[in-house]
């Protein structure tokens, strides 16, 4: 078998019909397109979604899903990573400058993931009530 040689099935193809050829040909006159009104006129036909002046239906359905502009200044930081930084007070430039919050974040949320072994001190970050609990079982402090 050449690729020059295929070929599509026996009535897989089916010829187009020749539109405006007389009424013999079963299209003539208005081929196809009825007498009067906006689809029997060149070029007249309406925008996607049109339904002649009914509400379209993507409007009648409610908008799905939200993106939260405050989501974008906020970030969380997970237990196991205040051990990370060598520093005496942890706070969000402490945070930023070792990269492990994003350059734009205003709010940081410390949230029970991981083990802290060591004792920090914390300054201007939210805290959940579990890591709360487990960094003050660690020694360290936190401050508002």
């Amino acid at each position: 078998m050449r690729l020059n040689s295929l070929s599509p099935a026996k009535g897989a193809k089916k010829t187009g019909k020749r539109f405006g050829r007389g009424h013999s040909a079963g299209q003539g006159k208005t081929s196809g397109r009825g007498q009067k009104g906006q689809h029997a006129r060149s070029g007249g036909y309406h925008k996607v979604g049109f339904e002649g002046g009914q509400l379209p239906l993507q409007q009648r359905l409610p908008k799905v899903g939200f993106n939260s502009r405050k989501a974008r200044l906020t970030a969380e930081l997970r237990l196991h990573e205040l051990a990370i930084p060598q520093a005496d007070v942890i706070d969000i430039d402490v945070l930023k400058r070792l990269s492990l919050v994003p350059e734009h974040t205003q709010k940081v949320k410390v949230i029970l993931s991981g083990k802290l072994e060591k004792a920090v001190s914390i300054k201007g970050l939210a805290v959940t009530k579990g890591a709360r609990a487990a960094i003050e079982k660690a020694g360290g402090k936190i401050e508002a």
